[in-house]
């Protein structure tokens, strides 16, 4: 088979497998894990030869080539990777690199063996059950810890960079069967909704937004605190809050903002946290939680009545998922194993071309505006993301003249 960075990017990536790996560059691909609308992810680790990587799992995001060939999607698959990887927090899954080989951008990142949220809930609906109360809190709390992280990062001279995440969704909450708890696929809305206007791209994102999303006006860190209390709401409840039968009727739901007390549904959960949840969600600013640090403090607080251990949330998702994480072991240890001779082929980045050290500069598309994070070399090795000076955080929402800014017309009116 030969090498996937010498075939032609219009070639389907054979995903490889621990015992017949497809060379990717300085990396290995052993299965894909997940595909989207946006791209495919690969469980991967460095070929024999790539230092300062040892035999740790990596997750390698690969953009679908046929969206390759649109600037827009290429500019907003490089944002993605570039905002990555300046946070470099316990709480959200580190991305380590971003490249592109033969015609295929890539993004490199810590492989986190697990679930995410959805998957949890579920998995909790059709078993009969919900999140533990101390557990729900504890997930909420550490997203909480992250997205506090985000929005406060500076650069080198110490200027906000003014993150919001705008895309705090189940789906993108990673839960390990180590029991960490990390945001995903931070900055990605942000891209989607400067470049994108179609209602398939945001349809099922209404449910996680918050009003002023919804109004179209601008948000601010407190807008993906309302995110996070739809999540915590949503694991009390094991229920929807924001559902409807049309995206008009959820969106009119949301804008309004008439949240039941979990307790309503949930008798465990008692009036303390009833408050911490209304008051993440309420529908005017000033009522809300001010930052996500303020949210997660409270849950904290909350909390040490329980005496949660997060060793209980380990137990709780290899519970949930025993045959999965047996399953994903064993495949953990042959990708740990696997191995090919041929030394790797070097890759080195910078900011505004991406390139592989045989090739000449391979510029972003001529359409494309150059990206704004960061101004100094991408690091090109696992390490600690280092403090590299970015000039500007993403500029104001843009949502564009179509179908949404119709949807977005009939709640500000």
């Amino acid at each position: 088979m030969a090498p996937a960075d010498h075939i032609p990017s219009s070639t389907k990536l054979q995903p490889g497998s621990p015992s017949d790996p497809t060379p990717f560059g300085k990396y290995l691909l052993m299965g894909m894990i997940a595909r989207g609308g946006m791209a495919e992810v690969y469980r991967a680790k460095a070929r024999n030869g790539a230092t300062g990587m040892g035999d740790r799992l990596l997750a390698i995001k690969c953009m679908r080539p046929q969206l390759a060939k649109e600037s827009r999607f290429v500019e907003m698959f490089i944002r993605e990777g570039k905002l990555a990887v300046l946070l470099d927090n316990d709480s959200i899954v580190r991305t380590f690199e971003i490249g592109r080989i033969e015609g295929r951008y890539f993004i490199a990142m810590e492989y986190i063996g697990g679930k995410d949220l959805t998957q949890i809930l579920r998995r909790c609906q059709e078993s009969n059950q919900r999140i533990p109360v101390p557990h729900a809190c504890y997930i909420a709390a550490r997203m909480g810890e992250g997205l506090h992280y985000a929005h406060t990062r500076t650069d080198a001279e110490g200027r906000p960079l003014n993150i919001v995440n705008r895309d705090v969704s189940p789906s993108n909450v990673r839960v390990s069967y180590d029991g960490e708890v990390k945001l995903l696929d931070f900055g990605i809305a942000q891209a989607m909704l400067k470049f994108t206007s179609e209602i398939g791209v945001l349809k099922g994102k209404f449910s996680y937004m918050s009003p002023e999303q919804i109004r179209g006006m601008p948000v601010d860190a407190r807008t993906d605190v309302f995110s996070t209390g739809i999540i915590l709401h949503e694991m009390l409840t094991t229920e929807k809050l924001f559902r409807g039968d049309t995206e008009f009727a959820l969106m009119e739901k949301v804008r309004k903002a008439e949240v039941p007390p979990p307790s309503k549904f949930n008798r465990r959960v008692p009036e303390a946290l009833d408050r911490i949840v209304l008051k993440a969600l309420a529908r005017d600013l000033p009522d809300r939680f001010q930052s996500a640090k303020e949210l997660a403090d409270e849950l904290g607080a909350f909390m040490s009545q329980y005496k949660f251990n997060p060793s209980e949330m380990q137990e709780f998702v290899r519970g949930l998922f025993r045959a999965d994480y047996g399953k994903e072991a064993g495949e953990i240890e042959a990708c740990r194993r696997a191995s090919i001779d041929t030394e790797p082929e070097e890759i080195s980045i910078e900011s505004g071309a991406i390139q592989l050290d045989s090739t000449q500069p391979i510029q972003t598309p001529a359409a494309m505006p150059t990206p704004s994070l960061p101004s100094s070399p991408v690091p090109q090795t696992i390490t600690s993301t280092q403090d590299t000076g970015p000039q500007k955080a993403l500029g104001k929402q843009q949502t564009g003249g179509g179908l949404w800014s119709r949807l977005r017309d009939k709640f500000t009116k």
